[in-house]
């Protein structure tokens, strides 16, 4: 049995999320520092919004394996079994999302970019969701899928001519 693919970013972004919010909050004592206003409630106060502000920036953390994808966030762990899919969606918005769900009812909204930044996690999903469409039970979902096959090979397409210096 092959082992589960994950994120590949999920770290760097992490990383990210935490840099910002230690930013924002020794930007934040500095600056009640420099007027004279420092208090440890205050400073407090500035960690717990640095702390909120992390919150809302860390990632959720996405594998996959055969048969299912996994998303690990603030609100726990969503697990769908890609093998047995009924509908694939786009979510428009601020920023798209791609909205997954199985015959169980389980649903998981993912960042598409997730699978197009990291080939394994597409592959696992892909073959799962062919299984779903051989099975007769993805009644919602080929196109998003097609689309999404697409623009992956697409960005796979421009990065294999960047890296060979063809453009």
């Amino acid at each position: 049995m092959n082992a589960p693919a994950e994120d590949r970013h999920w770290h760097h972004e992490l990383r990210d999320a935490l840099l910002c919010a230690g930013l924002l909050v020794a930007l934040l004592c500095l600056i009640d520092t420099a007027a004279g206003l420092i208090s440890p409630p205050r400073a407090l106060l500035w960690t717990a919004l640095g702390a909120l502000l992390l919150a809302v920036l860390v990632p959720p953390r996405v594998r996959a394996g055969e048969g299912w994808l996994e998303q690990r966030g603030l609100c726990g762990t969503k697990r769908v079994h890609t093998d047995l899919l009924v509908s694939v969606r786009w979510l428009d918005g601020v920023s798209q999302r791609l909205l997954l769900r199985d015959t169980y009812g389980v649903r998981i909204e993912l960042d598409p970019h997730v699978l197009t930044r990291n080939p394994e996690l597409w592959a696992r999903v892909d073959a799962d969701a062919r299984t779903s469409v051989e099975r007769g039970l993805l009644r919602c979902g080929a196109t998003a899928l097609r689309q999404l096959s697409r623009r992956i090979d697409s960005e796979t397409a421009h990065v294999l001519f960047r890296i060979s210096g063809l453009r």
